[in-house]
């Protein structure tokens, strides 16, 4: 049986988090250890119920089993998942029928199918599964998903250090999923900064992922409301949580590129309340 780790993390207040210094910030909000050879780790977060977590299918398949946070008899019993390769080539088996990842691309899966299991094609060059999950009110499928299949946006410029290339993967325009959207944004050579100007949207929270970060370069996230912001530093294929409260955006030193995922009430990728880059504090 794989070893499973689930983490529960509680909802915080935006008043509350005013006063959290660095440590508690990381607490309550940073997922460090995502990707771990032969495990699958993954946060609960009271934050509209959202799963993330990561599977390493290193020396042997990796099977998705229900933690006890769910009381349900198999992951996907009231849940839809997303899951990104961000590693070696792998494949994802649902049920019967097994689907191949090369790096970069993703898998939507619906409620109610019962085995999900995890598998490298190499051993020496494992398959880094990144998933999110979130509760679903009826059963949508199975679906793989590539790049050339997603509403592509480019975004920002070279001049301001944001130019990049956002491709909306598991989104209702591309698979029939209840409230989970997922996407992944590449930042280009030479641009640091992501979700420039800043937002936050009410009805829904988001937990961004970040990958193809070397071991030299950190990203420093900001989150918090708009005029009470906090920063956190993180490092290649770490995770962090959004609430629905807070802004979330970073600054690297150098490009990278970021997974994020989103579930609340709104499936609307454009409902977001934008705030002016003067007017942060």
């Amino acid at each position: 049986m794989a070893k499973i780790n689930c983490t529960v993390r509680q909802a915080s207040s935006n008043v509350d988090a005013k006063n959290y210094d660095t440590q508690r910030i990381r607490q309550e909000y940073l997922v460090e250890n995502v990707m771990v050879p032969d495990e699958i780790n993954m946060v609960y977060s009271m934050f509209d119920r959202i799963i993330a977590g990561g599977a390493v299918p290193a020396t042997e398949p990796l099977t998705l089993e229900a933690p006890e946070i769910l009381r349900a008899e198999y992951f996907t019993q009231r849940r839809e998942l997303g899951i990104f390769n961000v590693g070696g080539a792998g494949s994802v088996i649902v049920g019967e029928e097994e689907y191949h990842l090369e790096y970069k691309e993703a898998i939507y899966i619906g409620r109610g199918n019962r085995h999900v299991t995890f598998k490298s094609d190499d051993p020496a060059a494992p398959a880094h599964f990144y998933f999110c999950s979130a509760t679903a009110h009826k059963e949508t499928g199975v679906k793989k998903v590539s790049k050339k299949d997603a509403v592509v946006m480019h975004c920002g410029s070279l001049e301001e250090a944001n130019e990049r290339t956002i491709n909306r993967l598991l989104v209702k325009e591309v698979v029939p999923c209840c409230q989970l959207q997922m996407g992944m944004t590449e930042l280009a050579p030479g641009s640091t900064w992501n979700t420039m100007p800043a937002h936050t949207h009410n009805r829904r929270m988001e937990v961004y992922f970040y990958f193809e970060v070397p071991e030299k370069d950190a990203v420093c996230h900001f989150m918090g409301e708009p005029q009470e912001t906090r920063h956190i530093w993180m490092h290649n294929e770490q995770a962090v949580i959004s609430p629905q409260w807070s802004i979330h955006s970073a600054c690297a030193t150098r490009n990278y590129t970021f997974i994020w995922g989103m579930c609340g009430e709104n499936d609307d990728y454009n409902d977001m309340d934008w705030v002016a880059t003067p007017d942060l504090r």
